[in-house]
């Protein structure tokens, strides 16, 4: 299964792949591993990517660019109306409030959400995955703005389900190249040192954002985030074209904003002019032709005029700079580096103000396009059980505090901030209520920090199925509220607690009675409650901490805690999910913890003939109302959007077909006036070039929009009067060059038989009725080559041929096959005589004094001891033995 990440940027967007030897950028059908965010509308089919950028200039109203921007947001926000201000397609106000993009789709007008464009965009990288692999694609990490609220996160999951993919995470532009910048660092400060501080600087298309993070050996934690979500390369983009939009009415009287066409070509001008600018500081000139009214225009830009222009945007650039530094209030020379991703970073006059701020020179390590990407990717292998990836734990933040509301049984509000600006992401809490009956809480991002939507309600979650007690009072209700790793917040369970019958005191005693506690102490039971919660949060585990008045649930439910006995000196209980082990130290140290001490030992057993309270818990329903899609919702938007897929491949089909039919009637046309005339007669040729014109009158005409098969049946009519001819100038081709490779094999095996009969000795070995196999062959296939040539070259080109190519290279395959083992077949070795006896050796020994021969010596060493003593004088036996 793959493992894919989506960095879908404002402007262009990227995929990356983990694969066993590490993590690869995905190129599109163009080959370009840059993909544009551009979903277009042309008549029947959409089209996506390059395909619809080409669409930008000639098909406006229906091409649908920057969609990221509405996605989340409703029809009013200020944010969206600005955005109008720029966009060329129409926008209208739906049913709820919404978005929606107008467009012409299948010859009629229809109207798409921000979350259905973006799933369309999400199945072009989807399919452009899938093509690239070879393999079906559904889990995927999609990166998000690091200032996206709980709405528009919820909006990009809703996307990715229309698309038919299983985001396993939404994750922050910032936190995905941190990921990529960390993860392969080898030299990463260990988990007891000093953790090494990076900034990461990211201005896109549209926004700047910034994150502070701290690393150590396998651990990447955010410490602090900034964004400007409205200052971006486009900003600079307009700063360019409201200058060249001025210079044309200046001087040519002409007023591009006037005609969205002229103004789509003047912006992507202008879009080229700034990149040349960053690159060069001397005057770039600007020059189109028939821009408006039939005139060419003129004019240019130098580096300094465009800075003196966007002087008031390069103000903005410190801002989130130094927001970041001062929410931490880190010293510059406890930064390690400053690393720059984003395209719009490649401004000089941006990085100059980066490195002022933060006083060092700036680090372009990482892939400035493909980094978020990369980061991705490496995220979906570490949640993916498919991969096998290197331990390294995230550690996020949320940028904004969210807050609980509710209404006591008395009727009085209470509040309280469950989660504070920069916590830990995904984290856990869990909350003690006492109620008798359903309640609700509403959760509204606090008013202590700006969020950028205008809308701070996030949901509503309603309790249900709450009952008082056997004793009428209101039972203990736990909640847990989280934040998960896509950076949503939710409710994610309440339970009741439930007192069983008491029993007789065991002997040992059980954990049951620690885990709710007969009494009072929060620690205890968030310790036991909040566990379980921690492992679906990424196996976070719970740390406890002790319940300070701000974190109670107010005091309108004393009274009742009053009459519940021990559980109405109770407030309400908050925890916090994370891995430490104070929860074991403070849960030591509780009261039903030191009670279950001494019922273990010998002295206390006969004091405690009291009956031991047990707790268990029951589930209870919880309605969430958010802002997003309901399941019924989602579903029919997907089926809708499978729908659209299968229009798109029949439309795709059917306008290949036509495009066949269409290439195929100029080509001929072409054809038969050239490389074919002498393969047609003049009668043949003015037949079929009719028949060809009168196609191409019914292309433009009846035949404009038909099936697919009208066209297949259209090619098959034209080839019958065509192909022939073809076939001729192919067989006119090919025929001589079959027959020269005859030609030449028969030359070689006439040569082999020459040789042979001249006595060559080679061949000697050859029985003579293989010799006769060969001539027969031979004489059989010269004649039938001269036969046939003979025979084809006595009809003209207009005819069909009498012989193929493929005929003559099947004879050369039998000539060979019959020929080739008996040319070929390897002379016998000669038979090897046996070795001839030696005569039997003289094995007297030799008088005394005589030097022995080697053999001699060999016979020595093979003789028995007793020879060696008769034979050896006994000088040499000393020696022997001296030796």
């Amino acid at each position: 299964m793959a493992v894919v990440g989506f960095d879908v940027g404002n402007l262009s967007s990227y995929i990356a792949v983990a694969k066993g030897g590490g993590i690869e950028t995905i190129a599109n059908e163009h080959s370009d591993r840059m993909t544009p965010s551009v979903v277009s509308f042309s008549g029947p089919q959409r089209s996506q990517g390059q395909e619809a950028k080409s669409q930008m200039v000639t098909n406006p109203k229906n091409t649908v660019s920057q969609f990221k921007r509405f996605i989340g947001r409703k029809y009013k926000d200020p944010a969206v109306q600005e955005e109008l201000k720029r966009t060329p397609y129409n926008v209208v106000e739906t049913e709820n409030g919404g978005i929606g993009m107008q467009v012409q789709y299948q010859n009629e007008q229809e109207v798409f959400s921000p979350e259905q464009v973006t799933a369309t965009f999400l199945t072009k990288l989807k399919t452009t995955t899938e093509t690239a692999l070879n393999t079906k694609v559904i889990d995927c990490v999609i990166s998000v703005p690091q200032y996206f609220t709980d709405t528009e996160r919820r909006a990009v999951c809703s996307s990715a389900h229309i698309a038919g993919l299983n985001c396993l995470r939404v994750m922050n532009d910032t936190t995905a190249v941190a990921l990529a910048y960390g993860i392969y660092k080898q030299d990463l400060p260990t988990p007891e040192e000093k953790p090494r501080n990076v900034v990461f600087v990211d201005m896109g298309h549209s926004s700047l954002q910034v994150a502070i993070c701290a690393f150590n050996k396998g651990k990447l934690k955010v410490l602090s985030t900034a964004s400007d979500r409205s200052l971006g390369g486009r900003d600079f983009d307009w700063v360019i074209f409201e200058q060249l939009a001025k210079d044309f009415l200046d001087k040519y009287k002409i007023d591009v904003n006037s005609k969205l066409r002229a103004r789509q070509r003047v912006l992507v001008e202008a879009e080229k002019l700034k990149k040349q600018m960053s690159a060069n500081a001397t005057r770039i000139p600007v020059n189109m032709e028939s821009v408006m009214d039939d005139k060419d225009v003129r004019s240019g830009m130098q580096r300094s005029e465009f800075e003196a222009l966007a002087a008031d945007l390069l103000k903005r650039v410190e801002v989130p700079l130094k927001a970041a530094l001062d929410q931490i209030k880190i010293k510059l020379e406890d930064i390690f580096s400053v690393e720059i991703i984003g395209g719009s970073t490649r401004i000089p006059a941006v990085k100059e103000i980066i490195k002022s701020v933060f006083k060092k020179e700036l680090s372009t390590t990482l892939n400035q396009d493909e980094a978020v990407s990369r980061g991705c990717a490496l995220q979906c292998a570490i949640l993916s059980p498919t991969f096998r990836v290197r331990e390294f734990t995230v550690t996020d933040l949320t940028p904004y505090p969210i807050k609980l509301k509710w209404t006591s049984a008395k009727g009085e509000p209470g509040e309280m901030v469950v989660f504070k600006k920069n916590d830990e992401v995904p984290f856990t809490r869990m909350l003690t209520f006492f109620r008798s009956e359903a309640f609700s809480l509403e959760a509204f991002y606090s008013d202590e920090v700006p969020v950028p939507y205008p809308d701070s309600f996030i949901g509503k979650f309603t309790v249900k199925n709450i009952t008082p007690n056997e004793e009428g009072e209101s039972p203990k209700i736990k909640v847990k509220v989280n934040i998960n790793r896509h950076g949503i917040f939710s409710v994610s369970s309440a339970h009741v607690v439930v007192k069983l019958p008491p029993e007789p005191e065991p002997e040992e005693p059980k954990e049951e009675a620690g885990k709710e506690g007969k009494g009072v102490n929060g620690k205890e039971e968030v310790n036991k409650e909040g566990g379980g919660g921690g492992g679906g949060e990424e196996g976070a585990k719970m740390e406890t901490e002790p319940t300070t008045p701000n974190d109670t649930a107010g005091t309108e439910e004393q009274p009742k805690q009053g009459a519940a006995g021990q559980e109405g000196e109770e407030k309400m209980e908050t925890s916090e999910e994370q891995q430490e082990k104070q929860d074991e130290t403070d849960t030591s140290k509780t009261k039903d913890e030191e009670e279950g001490k001494k019922e273990n030992g010998d002295k206390e057993d006969g004091k405690k003939g009291k009956a031991k309270v047990k707790y268990s818990t029951r589930d209870l329903p919880i309605e969430p109302v958010v802002n997003a899609l309901t399941i019924p919702q989602l579903q029919l938007l997907y089926e809708k959007e499978m729908h659209m897929v299968a229009q798109d491949k029949l439309e795709r089909d059917r306008s290949h077909a036509k495009n066949n039919v269409e290439e195929y009637v100029y080509e001929m046309r072409e054809k038969m006036y050239g490389s074919l005339e002498i393969y047609i007669t003049e009668e043949d040729r003015e037949k079929f070039s009719a028949l060809l014109n009168e196609t191409e009158d019914w292309l433009y005409g009846d035949g404009e929009d038909l099936q697919k098969n009208a066209y297949i049946t259209k090619l098959e009519d034209l080839k019958k009067l065509g192909d022939p001819v073809v076939k001729r100038e192919q067989e006119a081709t090919e025929r001589p060059r079959a027959f020269d490779e005859l030609g030449q094999a028969l030359i070689l095996y006439r040569k082999f038989l020459t040789q042979y009969n001249d006595g060559d000795e080679k061949f000697s070995h050859i029985e003579k009725a293989d010799i006769e196999k060969v001539e027969r062959c031979l004489k059989e296939k010269e004649e039938w080559r001269d036969k046939k040539q003979n025979a084809q070259n006595q009809i003209p080109l207009t005819k069909d041929p009498v012989v193929l190519a493929s005929q003559v290279r099947t004879e050369l395959q039998n000539l060979i096959s019959t020929c080739d083992p008996i040319t070929k077949k390897p002379k016998p070795k000669p038979k090897e005589e046996p070795p001839k006896e030696e005569p039997p050796k003289d094995e007297t020994p030799k008088p005394e004094g005589d030097n022995p021969t080697p053999t001699d010596e060999k016979m020595e060493t093979e003789s028995t001891e007793a020879n060696k003593e008769e034979t050896n004088p006994p000088p040499q036996a000393d020696e022997m033995e001296v030796d």
